[in-house]
């Protein structure tokens, strides 16, 4: 999902933008995780970026999605740029062994 989500409405208030947003990510992030993983790929993992815009958005942990949402309104940012991308994600092998 790359997405430019507009913070200003004449309709919303901007705290309800914020959740409609919040909410279309939570809806991503559940349709990605349902889709079947290859055979050597544990789980998926995200690529996230965030920002004003998709030159200037930096990169985040998807835990950090919401907060990054919550200080762009805080901000009176006009809109937000929100970058996620699947990645196969490998859990490293465990330390010590039995």
């Amino acid at each position: 999902m790359k997405k430019n989500f507009p913070l200003v409405s004449e309709r919303h208030k901007p705290a309800r933008l914020g959740d409609q947003i919040k909410g279309d990510v939570r809806k991503y992030l559940k349709r990605e995780r349902s889709k079947k993983l290859p055979e050597d790929v544990d789980y998926w993992d995200f690529a996230c970026r965030c920002g004003k815009a998709s030159d200037e958005a930096t990169t985040i942990h998807e835990k950090e999605i919401g907060k990054s949402i919550d200080a762009a309104l805080e901000a009176g940012w006009e809109s937000i740029y929100l970058e996620i991308l699947a990645k196969e994600g490998r859990r490293g092998a465990p330390e010590g062994g039995a």
